[in-house]
């Protein structure tokens, strides 16, 4: 019965460490996917900058006749 306590204890323990490595991967992967948002943010206002610029410059180009 000792045995059977001691083994389930190990079980249990080894249970809650991957509990606790899985919460700290997900709380990084949340972080690094929040960083990518951010990122493809400012990359899709950058683009749009430069449509915008684009589409200034090609408006001030005479049309041929």
């Amino acid at each position: 019965m000792e045995s059977e306590l001691t083994h389930l204890e190990g079980k249990i323990n080894h249970l809650i460490q991957l509990c606790q490595r899985l919460r700290n991967d997900n709380h990084e992967l949340r972080q690094q996917v929040a960083g990518l948002h951010n990122e493809n943010r400012q990359l899709s206002d950058k683009i749009n900058q430069a449509k915008l610029r684009l589409e200034k410059i090609l408006s001030q180009i005479p049309e041929e006749e």
